[in-house]
Order: structure tokens, then sequence, then C-alpha cells
């Protein structure tokens, strides 16, 4: 193993410096948690009678307290089809528990939305703030003071984000993230992408898009691309929160079944009273943070996680920011080509040697922290493994030693870019992302004139018009966490996409979302300051000169200081009512920026 990156070093040692104080406060609160906090022996007699009142066979078990009571958090839904499988899942885990002598509850509910399902609808503009609703459910969940442990099950876009947040702050209880697997591969990703932006120019109808897209999203399980869900498991597992290769196995196997015992049977193993005591809040302390971020960056994750990771850290008195996400991506290499970076699946990349080979050769190239505490072995090197059943029995076995498919998957020395691909763009306009991965680097600079729009819906028109037929940057703003909850703007790929294979020069600029799945077009986007918090994007008319370039990480509006502060601010849109948006209003009003994670949550909490 190589020593540690310089530069990975410097950022850590950044981060730590920047965030004493908070993290001190943090591991304070959950060392006085354990000692004082709500826990069963202190519950009167009444309030543990509510608690184990219906347990049934467990009942006995729970009462006397001798031995661990795990609560299950679950995201579990059958409109989901990752969380899908979840619905056998505590009947599963109760039988393990007993197996160790311990016992198990769902201490509670999640919701789980579905970016898939509520994409480009109005629905979409509660997707966001559904992550802090899932903090907060965790939350309530916990509270109850009878568990001494926590099983976290949940797996896409803002739920693993918001189990993590809601459960950290009871990090003083031990922890395990459980997935369920992707479904099987469906229609070639390439051939989907084809029919799209064939209905995009109109030469393909509903029917054969729905049939498209019925092939590609089939069944049980995650959806196979490589976006902010599967970048969820990815990162869990270069934080050591799952036991070792549980990302990828398919639902529904004996293998997914055995991994999931593992982890129920690893977490008796690892509470308060044993000798291996692992605390959640201890498990994620600032290496950990950044080995998520060298894994996204390594691995072509997603943009979301710009948002999410900030959030997170935040929730264990970590303090993270663009700065550093940039400067570790000029260091890591992209080791990793997964749709819509390349042309296989996660379970092409999996077979290929997946996180296991990605993180071992990370770890031989010096750019993952070794030394954190993690759920499951003494290093992050001991979760560099595959589960395997050899008989009825499940081992672990070493990360393959070469890559099984260079075309997917490759080592640090001979990567298939040298940085990884997620820039910090800022300038007159303010500060955003630019996903570089996913875009041919010719495209890396473009300079246009700029066509400014307040809502997605009228770019699609313009589109139709034939309005957009030249070199453009499409500007889309107040679209920001306090505008309207920061949407996904997926439905601007196709016609984008469309326009640039026509030959012209296209960007999209933007205060709200654009994650993993966004494809071929360079964007820059989370911008912030947003349009509705006075950012100078609501300053941009048709017609500006605008210029996105990733080698000077720049963004910015080639007009006059002088005459870009001289204009008055774009109106504001009315607040739209209607599934339930309006309820969200004070979560959109708190809001803070981009950069720090678009919470009111963690903004009104201090943190």
């Amino acid at each position: 193993m190589s020593d540690l990156h310089p530069e990975v070093a410097a950022v850590t040692a950044r981060i730590v410096e920047r965030s004493r104080d908070s993290r001190r406060a943090y591991l304070d609160l959950i060392e006085r948690e354990r000692e004082s906090g709500i826990h069963r022996p202190t519950l009167a007699c009444g309030n543990l009678a509510h608690g184990f009142a219906a347990s049934g066979e467990d009942k006995a078990a729970i009462r006397a307290g001798r031995s661990m009571n795990i609560g299950i958090v679950t995201a579990y839904n059958d409109m989901l089809s990752a969380h899908q499988p979840y619905g056998r899942y505590p009947d599963q885990i109760k039988v393990f528990a007993r197996e160790r002598g311990a016992t198990a509850q769902v201490a509670g509910g999640t919701p789980a939305m579905c970016d898939g399902v509520t994409q480009g609808q109005r629905g979409m503009e509660l997707s966001l703030f559904s992550r802090d609703t899932i903090a907060l459910s965790a939350a309530v969940a916990l509270s109850h003071g009878m568990f001494d442990g926590a099983a976290l099950l949940g797996i896409c876009d803002k739920i693993v984000p918001g189990l993590l947040i809601g459960a950290l702050r009871f990090g003083h209880l031990p922890t395990i993230l459980i997935p369920a697997g992707p479904m099987p591969s469906g229609l070639a990703n390439k051939e989907k992408v084809r029919i799209r932006q064939l209905y995009a120019e109109g030469k393909v109808g509903r029917e054969e898009l729905l049939e498209s897209e019925s092939a590609s999203y089939h069944g049980a399980g995650t959806c196979t691309f490589y976006g902010t869900a599967n970048s969820n498991q990815m990162m869990m597992d270069m934080m050591g929160l799952h036991m070792p290769g549980a990302s990828f196995i398919n639902p529904g196997t004996k293998l997914r079944q055995a991994v999931t015992r593992a982890a129920i049977h690893r977490l008796t193993e690892i509470g308060a009273n044993g000798n291996d005591y692992r605390p959640l809040g201890k498990c994620v302390d600032e290496k950990a943070i950044v080995n998520a971020t060298v894994g996204l960056l390594a691995t072509g994750g997603s943009t979301n996680h710009a948002i999410h990771l900030p959030a997170i850290a935040r929730a264990a008195g970590i303090v993270i920011d663009w700065e550093d996400i940039d400067r570790l991506s000029a260091v890591v290499p992209l080791i990793c080509r997964v749709y819509p970076n390349g042309a296989g699946d996660v379970n092409h990349f999996h077979a290929a040697g997946g996180i296991s080979f990605v993180m071992s050769a990370l770890l031989d190239a010096g750019m993952l922290h070794d030394d954190i505490l993690t759920v499951s072995g003494a290093r992050l090197r001991d979760h560099a493994r595959d589960p395997k059943l050899s008989g009825e029995e499940l081992v672990f076995e070493d990360a393959v030693p070469e890559s099984l498919d260079d075309t997917m998957i490759r080592r640090p020395d001979c990567p298939f870019q040298p940085d990884g691909g997620m820039r910090l763009v800022k300038g007159n306009l303010g500060r955003a992302t630019f996903k570089t991965s996913a875009v041919d680097e010719k495209r890396h600079v473009i300079e246009a004139p700029a066509r400014v729009f307040d809502d997605q819906d009228e770019v699609l028109k313009a589109f139709k018009a034939g309005e957009l037929e030249r070199d453009v940057v499409v500007v889309v703003r107040f679209q920001g966490p306090r505008a309207n909850g920061m949407p996904e703007l997926h439905k601007l790929t196709p016609p984008l996409g469309v326009l640039q294979d026509r030959g012209f020069k296209v960007a999209l600029v933007t205060d709200g979302r654009m994650s993993g799945a966004s494809g071929k077009v360079p964007a820059a986007i989370h911008l912030t300051p947003e349009a509705l918090a006075g950012g100078a994007i609501a300053r941009l008319r048709d017609g500006d000169m605008v210029r996105l370039s990733a080698p000077e990480g720049r963004l910015e509006v080639l007009v006059d200081e002088a005459d870009l502060a001289a204009r008055d601010l774009a109106p504001t849109p009315k607040p739209q009512a209607g599934t339930g948006r309006e309820l969200f209003a004070f979560m959109r009003i708190g809001a803070d920026g981009a950069e720090q994670g678009a919470s009111a949550m963690l903004a009104a909490a201090g943190l």
C-alpha cells in the first residue's frame, strides 16, 4: 500500500481544522447520550411496558433488558422498485437477531419517494426536502429509547442521506445500513437513450417510449444506472457502513439474504455492552467523509452528493465545502465508466470487480484512509472483499487482483481520465458544480449567448418551436431550494442532447439539480447563491454571453460588472400550490445554500 496521497491528507487536515469545535461538540453530545440519555434501563415501567406490549415471542427478552434490542428503521414501500424487497426484511431480521440472543423491532418507517416517478412532475418539488423529512422520521423512530443498535433499510436518492442524517443524531448507537440490491439488467442503455432522443424529436410515439422504459425498469431492485441511488451504496461501502461487498447483490437471492443475516449478527457484536463497541458517530468521522468523496470522484458518481455530503457531514459535526471536493477531484483519477458515463450498468460493474476492486485499488494508490472505524474488520482494507456462498456458508473473499473488464474499471495508474471529473466553477455568477466526467473533453469549454427561462417546461416549448437551433447556454433559474425545492431537471437532457448532436455548442446553467443520470450535456448546476436569494443568475438577460470553462474553473457572464450590478433582479415567480408543495413552504423559506446542503432543518438546529 502506498502512503496517503499528500493532497488527500491536506484536504482531510483542512476539514479537521475547520470542524474542530463542531466535531468536539458532536462527540460530547453522543457520549452524554450514551451515558445519560434515554434508553431502556432508564424508562419508567409504564414507558417500558408500552414499548414491548406487542412484541410477541420477544417480549420476555426485551422486558429483561439483558440483550441487544435492534431498532429497524425502514423505508419500505411497494411502489418504489428498489425498496419493494424490504417488505419481508423485518421478519427475517427478527429471526437473525434471535439466532444471536438478541431482539429486533420495527422502530418506524420513513417516506421513500422515487425521482424516477416524479421526474419532470410537480411532485419532484418535494424530492430534496424528502431527505430532511426522512431524517426527521428516523429521529422519531429512534427517540423511544428502546434500542441498543439500529438497522437502516434504505437505498435511493434522498433516502440513504436522510436515514444517515437522522441516525447520526443518535450516534452513540451502533448502526449498519442494509441494502437490497439492483434489479437484473434490462434493455441496453444505448438503446434506451436512442429511443428517448427519437421521442424528443417526435420520431416515435408514447407507446414506443413506454415500451422502452418498461424494458429498462422492469422488476424489483434499484435502477441499474449509476445515479444517486447506486452512488449512495458505493459511499456507504467506502465509509465502511455496509457489510463488505453488500451493495450490488441482486434481490431475492440466497446470497442477498445471507449478507443481510451477517449484518444483523455483526450488529449484535458491536454494541456498547461488548468489547467491540462501534458507534455510528465515531464511524462517520472526517476521514470517512473524505473516503466517501474520493469514491464518488473515482467512480464518476452522482453530483447530487455535492449537496448531500455536506448535509451528512454537518449532522456529525463536520464541515466540508465544494473546494474540498474540487481539490480532491484534481488528484483522484476517474477509474470507472458506468452508465451514463459508460455502456455497462452496475450489474456489469459488479461482475467486473465492482466496489471491492475499486476500494482495493484506491487503497493501493494511497487515495483512501485505511485507518477508519468501520462496522466490520480492523480497517477499511477488510471491506475490500466480496461475499460468496460456499455451500450454505457465507465467506468473504479478497477483491479480484485485476479488473475483469478494463472498459469499465481500471487501476488508478491507467485511468479513464486523470481527475475525478467534478469541478467547482465560480465567477461573477456564483459557485456551481460541473460534472466533466460524463462530458466529452471538447465540450469542457462553452461560450455562447444565453437564453433565459424561469421554468423547464418553457425550455421544452422553445425547443419544439425551433427557437434553440443555435449555439446557446440555456439558463433555467428559480429552481433552487428556496424557490421551488430544487427539482431535478432531467427532462431537459434529451432536447439539449439533440441540439448538441446537431452540432451546436450547448450548455445548461441552473440553480437547480441535475444528478448522475444527466449524461453528456455540459451543465453548471446547483448554482449558488440561487436566484431567489439574490444571486446574479437573477440578473441575466437573453443574449448575454456566458462562459463555462472546466479547465479554468470559471462560470461567468461576459458583461460589464457595473452594468450587471445595476440591473434589476428578475421578478420571483409565484409559489405554486398543489401536490402538497404548499406544505413544504417552511423548508423552502429556511433552506440554506446548496453548498451547505440546502437544509432548513440543519440551519435551524445550528448545525
